[in-house]
């Protein structure tokens, strides 16, 4: 793990423009800034896919149309706050499955498995630390599965990635299993800026996290006070795109990589992209991935979606 993040970030600072990759946000510091985005009244992306999984859980189980015991594997669960409210309504309409949550932070599974053991006591779960498709090629092919990759995660990803990543998680199910996953859709401009942009400073912390994560784990000497944090969201083709600046020009060395990275001034590194899609892009996007699109879910106001893919 830490071989490939030496590797990330010494080929995305070498890179021009610079850039570094969104999915090394996620450390235990860094999951737990995200559960505070994820609380803040402009992002809105929380309570929207909450009101899909509390108020849609039925007409979900009634696609799935699972008719025997059944797998709940999540991917990238974090501390599976909407998801607990889903798998109470499932176990209330009667379905029999074990939870797989998987992620990359051992913190985020410890906080998840000790708020589902209060509100679910007797929960069947089975979590994994690690590698989403280690997880997929363990799981014994009897039961059907449910993968589930909410959040809008997907959004995270350019076109062809997300391609094949959808690719490669289609190559481990079979033909009866499905898939549940996130979109944020595109919406008022404005709304979305406020999203990604928040007064509070939440959304820069975890931005800057990126910077403090490597000065720990790689022996760097970045100066978190001579960068700072910019968005931009681009309504015409829904990507939010955003960066770290540098406040001067500057000289940055990586102990463990024994290098120095030069920065101009007001120089961009890119961190992350979050695209906005339209319902026609998710419908492409499915058969694109050799899925099938089965329906999509919607919140009252229509800003999230959570779409069914069958294999």
């Amino acid at each position: 793990m830490i071989e490939q993040f030496k590797k990330d970030v010494d080929a995305g600072l070498s890179a021009h423009p610079k850039h570094l990759s969104s999915k090394y946000f996620y450390d235990d510091i860094g999951s737990q800034i995200f559960q505070e985005i994820m609380a803040m009244p402009e992002y809105y992306l929380t309570d929207s896919e909450f009101e899909i999984l509390s108020l849609q859980a039925k007409q979900i189980a009634q696609k799935l149309n699972f008719k025997s015991p059944f797998n709940i594997i999540e991917l990238g669960a974090g501390d599976g706050y909407k998801t607990i409210r889903l798998l109470k309504n499932f176990i209330e309409l009667g379905l029999e499955f074990t939870y797989i949550p998987v992620d990359i932070s051992k913190k985020a599974i410890d906080l998840l498995l000790e708020k589902g053991a209060k509100e679910i006591p007797n929960l069947k779960v089975k979590p994994f630390v690690g590698d989403y498709f280690k997880l997929l090629s363990s799981i014994p092919n009897e039961l059907p599965s449910l993968v589930l990759f909410l959040g809008s995660n997907i959004g995270n990803f350019k076109q062809e990635a997300a391609q094949s990543f959808l690719k490669s998680i289609q190559s481990h199910l079979k033909p009866i299993d499905k898939l549940l996953i996130g979109f944020d859709l595109q919406k008022n401009p404005i709304t979305i800026k406020s999203a990604y942009d928040d007064p509070h400073g939440i959304t820069r912390a975890f931005n800057m996290n990126l910077l403090h994560r490597i000065n720990n784990e790689l022996g760097a000497d970045f100066r978190l006070d001579k960068f700072d944090f910019y968005c931009h969201y681009n309504p015409v083709n829904g990507e939010v795109r955003s960066y770290l600046v540098s406040l001067k020009k500057q000289d940055v060395y990586i102990k463990s990589l024994d290098k120095t990275y030069s920065f101009d001034y007001n120089e961009l590194i890119w961190t992350e992209l979050s695209k906005k899609y339209s319902f026609t892009e998710i419908e492409d996007l499915s058969k694109a991935s050799n899925f099938k699109l089965v329906a999509n879910f919607l919140d009252c106001k229509h800003y999230f979606a959570d779409s069914l893919w069958i294999v």
